[in-house]
């Protein structure tokens, strides 16, 4: 990696970790393989994370519905930490958890065991 991908690396990290409030390691394991991918992920970020049409914190209580449908634990810690960052209340959250339950069960509900801890 040239000096010049490595200064921009840590720029995107940096910008990333400033709209999350954190770095997710993955970004940074995947940023060391391959810096070109960490672009295309910077910008599908970019437009979860910018208010659109729909708010940002709209759409990040979206992803959290779609990665607890998937069961993945620690991907809902992460848009967990996310949704506060960007605003989302409590009863926002809440409500978001009553459509997790709704469209994909228990099992998505038990996949943010951790992430709901962040709400006390």
């Amino acid at each position: 990696m040239s000096k010049y991908e490595e200064l921009e690396h840590k720029e995107l990290l940096d910008s990333m970790s400033d709209k999350l409030s954190f770095t997710p390691r993955i970004l940074e394991i995947v940023g060391d393989i391959d810096s070109k991918f960490l672009k295309k992920y910077n910008l599908c970020n970019h437009r979860l994370l910018s208010d659109g049409a729909l708010p940002a914190k709209t759409k990040i209580l979206m992803a959290l519905a779609v990665v607890a449908s998937k069961q993945c634990e620690r991907c809902t810690v992460v848009q967990m930490q996310s949704a506060i960052n960007n605003g989302a209340t409590k009863e926002e959250i809440m409500e978001a958890m009553d459509v997790i339950f709704i469209t994909s069960g228990a099992p998505a509900v038990a996949a943010c065991r951790d992430a709901l801890k962040q709400l006390k």
